[in-house]
Formats: C-alpha cells, structure tokens, sequence
C-alpha cells in the first residue's frame, strides 16, 4: 500500500480549508500527468480501472466510478465497489438509489454521490441544463445533498449549480463538494482531462476551460500517421522495403546445404 497517499479522513480534514482539484482521465499518460502535476483527486470509470491506472496515478486520491445502468442490483453494486477497492481504488462514485448508497456505506466503503445535474437521471430535471436556479429547485439540491449525507456518503459532485446556492449548500454538509460547473463555493474543482487539455469529443460545456489545444496536435498526428502509411504502402510497391537492414541474413554454406535438401 502506498502510504503517502490521501485517504477519506485527510480530505475531509480539508474541507473549508483549500480547493482540492480533481480530474476525470481516462487514459494511463493522462493519469501519470495528473499525478507528476500534483492533481488531488482522480475520477476514472470502472471499465478503465486496472492496476496499471493504478500505478500510473501515483499518489492520487481516485474515485472508481460505478457505472449507473449497467450495475442494477445492490449486489452488482457491492461486487463492482469491492473489486475497484482491491485494485487500489480509493473510495467509489454512485448515482444509485440512496438505499444503495447507504448500505455499500454501511460495509465501509467511501461514496461520493452526484447533486445538481446528473447526466444520468436529467429526464427529472428537464435535461442537460442548470439546476438550482429557483428557490423550489435550490432547496430540492439541498435535501439530496442532506439525504445523501444521512445515507453515508462522504462527497458528493455537485454539477451546474448556481455559485451563491452551491456556496451556501457546502457551509451546511459536513460532505465535501466536488464543483463541476457550481462555482468556487464548494470543497474542490473538477474538469474533465480531454476538457483541460482541448480535446472535447462532443458537446463543451460551459463551465469548461482548455489550457491546452491538444485537437489541433492530434490532428497534425492523424496525418502524420497516414502520411507515413502511405510511405510504407509505397516503398513495398517500389520493393524499397523490406531492404537489407530489415532481414534476418544466413550464411552462405548453410543456405547452399538448405537448397541441397530442398531438392532445388
């Protein structure tokens, strides 16, 4: 066990104390940058989790995210929080029921549960848009927040909530709040990586910021790769390649012998 790393009582220690930073990745060098960058926390889905992304994220504090849809039971759910904790996960993401929530809690496994705009479940919250915005809304935000923290979690994201109710909202959970579009009100900041470093795939939300254009890099790669597809498609036409250089040699006698066998 890696025994510089954060854990669950060294975060909410710092609540009220600094912004934590957090970043969803999903591959192992953007891991590996976040940890040599000194990110907190990382958050990476259950599919992408593995030993390997477990090396690569260093001392970073990572939530497993659970996959809402494709786990249904409780039991699903407590199978797939294990298996993330025994590959070195720190504590697990869960937009389940909060009866769910509650009795994965009640086996001592950290949960961070989702407020505000879930992707998920936005049907109920008239879809990919702020919420919060009334004072109906706002106070609907806060009794999850409170259910959330009576069923056990210890974090929740809070997703494009206006800052002044996301603020207030934080002062009164003793969970931390992960901001995703919610202001500076909260416990920490969370983007995603492809967001950070300018390479959305699809829709750029708002509360996005890129300090790097990694499309415009990746794109130059793209055709660099077929650029030197086609050099190799070409040199074989032109018997260019394989050349010398590329095959394995053999001795004279023994090739002579070869052919005496073969029957040449």
């Amino acid at each position: 066990m890696n025994r510089s790393r954060r854990t669950v009582a060294d975060l909410l220690a710092m609540k009220g104390r600094r912004q934590l930073k957090m970043l969803y990745v999903d591959t192992l060098e953007e891991a590996a940058a976040a940890a040599e960058a000194g990110i907190d926390i990382l958050s990476i889905i259950d599919p992408v989790w593995t030993p390997q992304m477990r090396e690569a994220a260093g001392d970073c504090f990572v939530q497993v995210g659970l996959l809402y849809g494709e786990l249904c039971t409780y039991e699903d759910y407590l199978r797939a929080a294990h298996r993330a904790r025994r590959a070195g996960g720190d504590c697990v993401y869960c937009a389940a029921s909060l009866d769910t929530i509650a009795k994965l809690a009640a086996e001592g496994i950290p949960v961070v549960g989702h407020v505000g705009l879930i992707p998920s479940k936005r049907t109920w919250t008239g879809g990919f848009k702020a919420v919060g915005r009334t004072a109906d809304s706002a106070m609907a935000v806060f009794e999850h927040v409170k259910a959330l923290e009576a069923a056990g979690a210890f974090a929740a994201e809070l997703e494009v909530v206006p800052a002044r109710v996301a603020a207030e909202i934080s002062k009164r959970t003793k969970m931390l709040m992960l901001s995703m579009g919610a202001g500076s009100g909260g416990d920490g900041q969370y983007l995603f990586a492809e967001d950070v470093l300018g390479y959305t795939r699809g829709h750029r939300p708002r509360h996005a910021k890129s300090y790097r254009n990694f499309r415009v890099e990746y794109e130059r790669l793209q055709r660099e790769r077929v650029a030197a597809f086609r050099e190799f498609i070409r040199e074989v036409e032109d018997g260019i390649y394989p050349g010398e250089e590329h095959m394995v040699p053999v001795a004279d006698d023994e090739f002579a012998q070869f052919m005496t066998r073969i029957g040449a």
